[in-house]
């Protein structure tokens, strides 16, 4: 299974914050792809700046360090997000969407709101 770590997945996990074990074992697993996307970077810089986000850390540093992969955002993704339906606002979720529907990625997440999209969800 490959994975998308939401945003909220992403900073639990590098927190310990804690997940449902068998998410947090999935992500775990040294066979499992773990993707973090660029939309991730971007929002955690821009919930920093507003200070909506008490983060220290090196949003690049922990994607390395975890073992994720890095994922970018293009030109495909961006018109795909933008033509979704709009079953949810947040720029960066829709982005999530698109990036798991073009990639073929299954999103972790806590958000419900993002479950009428056509996308696997693995809720964390």
């Amino acid at each position: 299974m490959s994975l998308l770590l939401d945003t909220h997945a992403f900073l639990w996990w590098i927190t310990d914050a804690p997940l449902e074990p068998m998410v947090a074992a999935r992500i775990a697993d040294p066979e499992a792809l773990v993707v973090v996307s660029a939309a991730t970077a971007w929002e955690i810089a821009i919930k920093r700046s507003i200070d909506k986000l008490r983060f220290d850390g090196d949003v690049v540093a922990e994607i390395a360090g975890n073992g994720f992969t890095p994922l970018d955002m293009s030109a495909v993704h961006a018109i795909r997000a933008g033509a979704l339906p709009p079953h949810h606002r947040d720029p960066f979720d829709r982005m999530l969407v698109a990036q798991a529907q073009a990639e073929d990625l299954t999103l972790v997440t806590r958000d419900r709101r993002l479950e009428d999209y056509d996308i696997d969800i693995l809720r964390c």
